[in-house]
């Protein structure tokens, strides 16, 4: 029996913040600009009951961030503050934080090629650090966010609970380092647009939390978009612009095709498969025959496959079919991420790619160079392994969105029309297969918004993937856009 001085055998300390704070300077844009790094993990916790009596506060989780301040500044309340993550879901915020917004970048070249190991980093000059203070959020279960011992991951691997997480660790932030009259931002990608979504609702209904704007890079709102199934004619369409830039990039269409400037290709390709293209699917198995096989010579002069292909697989290309398909004579696979970049397999003869080749071409780099940068840089020591990326997509709990399709725009949408002042930023990319650029379009054109506030919605398209960013001319001009869209 314990005494009033020892304490129970079984019980856990309770944990505590680790914060390590350094102090940086980068040159941005030709100019020298001093800042500090705070790094660690925030203790989240939850008020516990036990029979219907408060317990206090419990210690559930410890969420690691990244957070970015400029040296200099009297009052951070003046200055805005942008939160980001990506997505997966299962996905740290290396992506975002190493590619595109922090003072330091990884390494490729041009196109967006890693070169051979060890990778480097180098100064960001298209970072947005002068327009913004940044605060990376790694999501539980992924970077060094971990549950505390004896609590279950998968209960924070779902919808809603993601939200309610993120959500606290915003609020938390903003209460702890004096940012709640701070001008607010959230940016995501992928899954992460899912949750910036989601989140632009849940904190201003839970915490009264107005946002200034929310950027969405490469679209994941609707599901139905991009989830290929037997009874889900809209991704063949949707998908099929992105077909047609591939095979435009790869040299694979009629020389007609090829002689056309990219963007007005897909006006020809978009109206085709809004329209024509369509109405074809709609009718299903009665479709006559002669409107199938002209269908089908149409969807093979557009994608660069056989028309004979295209009618084997019903006029309805799946995406991992495609990947194979269009490259299967030079016995190379194109990329899911991002389709310029090409693959190697061992059976040439089979239906889907062993490897993505957009997301090996450039994970090594964003790996290595992380775990360097958080031990070296930021003076961040932990033997954990920090997760770069965890697919959690099959395993995710979609509770409220059980027998149909996840769907946020509606939140969004209803987010827009409480907070009238919220602006929307989408980057969307040409040759990203994973949230194809079309289904983005049909996605903000279906969110049933007043037109005043359709105005507030900024769309951009980049010559690139899912990751656009690793492509130096759309790094560039999206960074620009984004140091605009936070100067309001």
């Amino acid at each position: 029996m314990a005494t009033d001085t020892e304490k129970p055998l079984d019980k856990k300390p309770d944990p505590t913040d680790q914060i390590s704070i350094t102090k940086h300077r980068v040159k941005i844009a030709g100019r020298e600009v001093k800042y500090t790094v705070t790094c660690g993990t925030m203790v989240m916790r939850e008020e516990a009951e036990k029979e219907g009596k408060s317990e206090g506060e419990k210690a559930r989780a410890t969420v690691f961030f990244i957070a970015y301040t400029l040296d200099g500044v009297k009052d951070n309340a003046k200055r805005p503050v942008t939160f980001s993550f990506n997505g997966g879901p299962g996905s740290s915020s290396v992506w975002l934080h190493l590619g595109l917004l922090g003072p330091k970048r990884v390494a490729l070249d041009d196109e967006g090629y890693a070169p051979e190991p060890p990778y480097h980093l180098v100064d960001n000059e298209y970072s947005v650090l002068p327009q913004t203070d940044l605060v990376f959020i790694d999501p539980v279960g992924t970077g060094f966010s971990r549950m505390v011992e004896g609590e279950k991951v998968k209960e924070y691997h779902d919808y809603k609970r993601d939200l309610e997480s993120v959500g606290q660790f915003i609020r938390t932030y903003c209460s702890r380092y004096a940012r709640w009259s701070s001008a607010k931002y959230l940016i995501g990608e992928s899954y992460g647009t899912t949750r910036a979504s989601g989140l632009a609702g849940h904190l201003i209904e839970r915490y009264g939390m107005f946002l200034n704007g929310v950027m969405l890079v490469s679209v994941a709102l609707d599901f139905q978009t991009f989830r290929f199934d037997a009874t889900n004619d809209v991704p063949p369409i949707l998908f099929l612009p992105t077909y047609a830039s591939t095979a435009w990039y790869h040299k694979r269409l009629a020389p007609d095709l090829q002689k056309m400037k990219l963007r007005a290709l897909l006006d020809e390709v978009e109206a085709f498969a809004g329209g024509e293209y369509a109405a074809a699917l709609f009718q299903g198995d009665a479709l006559p025959d002669a409107d199938r096989k002209k269908i089908a010579r149409k969807l093979a002069r557009y994608t660069g496959l056989s028309a004979e292909y295209v009618e084997r697989c019903n006029l309805r290309i799946e995406i991992l079919r495609f990947c194979k398909e269009l490259l299967r004579n030079e016995r190379r696979t194109v990329g899911r991420l991002d389709s310029r970049y090409t693959g190697m397999d061992r059976d040439a003869a089979g239906e889907k790619f062993e490897f993505d080749p957009g997301f090996s071409a450039i994970y090594g780099a964003y790996a290595a160079t992380m775990n360097d940068y958080l031990r070296t840089d930021l003076k961040f020591e932990k033997d954990l392994p920090y997760e770069i990326l965890k697919s959690l997509y099959m395993d995710w709990g979609w509770g409220e969105f059980a027998n149909r399709f996840a769907s946020v725009g509606e939140t969004l949408r209803k987010a827009m029309c409480m907070n009238p002042h919220m602006r929307v930023l989408v980057a969307n990319g040409y040759y990203d297969f994973a949230t194809p650029h079309f289904a983005s379009d049909y996605t903000m054109d279906h969110l049933g918004l007043e037109p005043e506030l359709r105005k507030n919605i900024e769309v951009s398209y980049y010559e690139a993937g899912h990751m656009m960013y690793v492509h130096r001319p759309s790094i560039a001009a999206l960074s620009k856009r984004l140091r605009a869209f936070i100067k309001g």
